[in-house]
């Protein structure tokens, strides 16, 4: 996708919180319910979803199927409208805290690659929605998997 990072964007005024944008990657499952894709992070191995920093040139939901293509070697429809905010405090390089608000946008599979950017540095995992929200460490991501389902039924 070649485009570049803008890096952080502050969110709204005030609040010191950072702005990214996330995919939640799904696909209808065998059972005829669906699937929801998580993906470790690089450094703490901690299950995720898809996220990043805007990137310039591209609206929030382009920068979403951006860094899921990037993060998971996934492909598909993603929604131009947000199914919901988590957020989460970033551990920066020197240790600090940084709040982040993280915009997420459902993105439906269409191609699922065996190589893609990031794949030597994370896992991915295909679990039921309720399963996911067990697995992500930020609350608010976790309501938003368990709850997902009932979006895209």
């Amino acid at each position: 996708m070649g485009t570049k990072s803008v890096g952080p964007v502050p969110g709204p005024l005030g609040t010191g919180r950072l702005d990214q944008y996330a995919a939640l990657v799904w696909r209808p499952s065998a059972s005829g319910g669906i699937e929801v894709l998580l993906i470790t992070s690089r450094e703490t191995r901690r299950w995720v979803v898809p996220k990043g920093w805007p990137i310039k040139g591209l609206r929030p939901h382009q920068t979403a199927a951006s860094e899921a293509w990037e993060e998971a070697g996934v492909e598909g429809r993603t929604g131009a409208r947000k199914i919901g905010v988590f957020d989460y405090d970033k551990r920066l390089s020197g240790g600090a805290l940084q709040p982040v608000r993280v915009k997420v946008y459902p993105l439906r599979v269409e191609t699922e690659h065996d190589e893609w950017p990031e794949a030597g540095q994370r896992e991915r995992i295909w679990l039921a929605p309720e399963e996911a929200a067990d697995r992500v460490d930020e609350p608010g991501l976790s309501r938003l998997l368990a709850g997902f389902a009932r979006v895209v039924g």
